[in-house]
C-alpha cells in the first residue's frame, strides 16, 4: 500500500458544528464537512427545525435561528442510522417550546435511549419512548432546570446531550463522567461562544437561553479529517509489507488518540507530523509503514476511548502474533449491530479461531493459520464492512462483502480509496 490520503471530515465534530450552527445567530461556514450519511441526517433534522442549510460539495453553510428561534417540525425528525444525531438532538429539543418526534431506521430503533432520557427528564423535559427505552422518541420541551449529573457510564453522547440541554437551563449544569471520553462538544461550545469550564472529569456549562443570556455566534471553520476512518487505512498499511502511507490533515484530539497509542504498543510504525492546533482541535499528518503487530488484551478504561475502533482491532487479530482479546465491551452489542456476534461470525467464516463472550471476544493470532476469503455479512454495519474489507486484503482467495454500501453511513468513498491505495 503506497500513497497519500485525506480522510473525510470528522463525523463527531461535523455533527456538533452543524447543531450549534443551527442554534447560532448568523451564518456559519463549515468546510471539509463529513461526507457520512449520518452527518447529513443531522443537517436534514436541523433544516426541518428551521435552520437554512446550503450544501456544495464538502462545504456547508448554515444560517442559524438563535437559541430561541428553532421551530417545530411538521414532519417526524429522522436520524437515519445515527445514534449521535438522536441522542444529541434530544438534548436540544428538551429545551424547546414545542413538541417533537424523533425516529430512525430499524437499527437505530433497537439502540438504547433511556441513558439519555433519564438526565433530560431530571432537567424537566417530558420524553416518551417505546418500552421507555427505544425510538421513536416523543419529546415535549420545557423550561429546563440546571442539574449536577454524575454519569453511571462513560458516554460522550450522553454527556453532550446534557451539556446541550444546559444551554437552555437557568443556572449552571455540570456533568461528571466516570472515565475520559471525547471532548468535541466542549471545544465546539467554546468556539461558538458558550461559557464552559472543565475541571478534571467534571464539565460545566452556563445556561444562555434565560434572562437575556445572549446567543451563540457563527463560525467559519475547517473540519479535521476523521481519525476513526483513518484507522482502517492505518490497519491496512500495517498489515501489508512494504507499505508507506501518508494520511494528511487528520484530527488528533488527545481524547481520540488512544487508538494510536495502542497501535504503537502493538508494534505499528506510525509517526505524527506537522502537528498544529486549530479552534481547539489538534490536527496533523500520520506516516504509516508496514509492521509486525503483536496483539494483546484491550480492557477496562481503554474501552470507552476505543469503542469505535474495536471492530477493526478484532478483525486484525488473526494477523497478530499473540491475537487480540477484548474484555469489558458489552456496549458493542448495542451498536449499529451486535458487533461482538458479527465479528465472531465473520471471523469464523474466514477460518479464524474465535471465542465469543458476553462482553467481548478472544481472537487467536496467526499461529492458528491463515485466513481465507469468504462471504461476509456485515449486518448492515458500516464498521464491520470496512473492518473485513481490510482483513480480506491479506486473506487467501477472494472475499465478498454483502450490502457493502452500508459503509456510506460513515465513509461513502471508502472502497474506492482502499482499492486505489491497495493497488499501488
Amino acid at each position: 500500500m503506497q500513497g497519500g490520503l485525506e480522510t473525510p471530515g470528522d463525523k463527531s465534530i461535523s455533527h456538533r458544528y452543524a447543531m450549534l450552527a443551527a442554534l447560532a445567530e448568523g451564518t456559519s461556514e463549515l468546510r471539509h464537512f463529513a461526507e457520512a450519511a449520518d452527518c447529513h441526517s443531522t443537517l436534514d433534522c436541523m433544516s426541518a427545525l428551521g435552520a437554512v442549510v446550503k450544501k456544495e460539495k464538502d462545504e456547508v453553510r448554515i444560517t442559524g435561528r438563535g437559541l430561541r428561534g428553532l421551530r417545530g417540525s411538521r414532519k417526524v425528525l429522522d436520524a437515519g442510522n445515527s445514534g449521535t444525531t438522536m441522542r444529541l438532538l434530544a438534548g436540544i429539543l428538551a429545551g424547546q417550546g414545542f413538541a417533537s418526534k424523533l425516529t430512525g431506521d430499524e437499527s437505530l430503533q433497537k439502540r438504547p435511549m433511556k441513558r439519555v432520557m433519564s438526565p433530560l427528564r431530571e432537567m424537566g423535559a417530558e420524553i416518551r419512548a417505546r418500552e421507555d427505552n427505544f425510538a421513536p422518541l416523543d419529546i415535549h420541551g420545557a423550561s429546563l432546570r440546571a442539574i449536577d449529573y454524575k454519569m453511571p457510564m462513560a458516554s460522550a453522547q450522553v454527556k453532550s446531550a446534557v451539556l446541550l440541554a444546559g444551554l437552555f437551563a437557568e443556572g449552571e449544569t455540570s456533568v461528571t463522567e466516570p472515565g475520559r471520553t471525547r471532548d468535541h462538544t466542549e471545544l465546539a461550545l467554546a468556539e461558538f461562544g458558550a461559557t464552559i469550564e472543565k475541571e478534571q472529569r467534571t464539565t460545566r456549562v452556563r445556561g444562555m437561553a434565560e434572562n437575556g443570556g445572549g446567543d451563540l455566534h457563527p463560525i467559519s471553520i475547517d473540519v479535521p479529517g476523521d481519525l476513526s476512518s483513518a484507522v482502517f487505512f492505518i490497519a491496512a498499511a500495517s498489515l501489508l509489507p512494504n507499505s508507506s502511507l501518508l494520511i494528511q490533515n487528520v484530527g488528533l484530539n488527545p481524547t481520540r488518540t488512544a487508538i494510536l497509542d495502542l497501535f504503537l504498543q502493538m508494534g505499528a510504525s506510525i509517526q505524527m507530523l506537522s502537528l498544529k492546533t486549530e479552534h481547539g482541535e489538534v490536527v496533523g499528518n500520520l506516516a504509516v509503514k508496514g509492521a509486525e503487530l503483536n496483539g494483546g488484551v484491550i480492557e477496562g478504561a481503554q474501552i470507552p476511548q476505543l469503542i469505535d475502533e474495536l471492530p477493526m482491532l478484532a478483525a486484525l487479530g488473526p494477523y497478530t502474533v499473540q491475537g487480540i482479546e477484548i474484555r469489558d465491551a458489552a456496549e458493542l452489542r448495542v451498536k449499529e449491530s451486535d458487533r461482538i456476534a458479527a465479528l465472531a461470525e465473520n471471523l469464523r467464516r474466514m477460518g479464524a479461531r474465535v471465542e465469543e463472550r458476553q462482553d467481548g471476544l478472544k481472537v487467536e493470532g496467526r499461529g492458528a493459520g491463515k485466513l481465507r476469503g469468504a462471504e461476509i455479512d456485515p449486518r448492515g454495519d458500516h464498521r464491520i464492512a470496512m473492518a473485513f474489507a481490510v482483513a480480506a486484503l491479506a486473506a487467501v482467495g477472494p472475499t465478498m462483502i454483502r450490502e457493502s454500501e452500508c459503509a456510506g453511513v460513515s465513509y461513502p468513498s471508502f472502497f474506492l480509496q482502499l482499492n486505489r491505495l491497495a493497488e499501488r
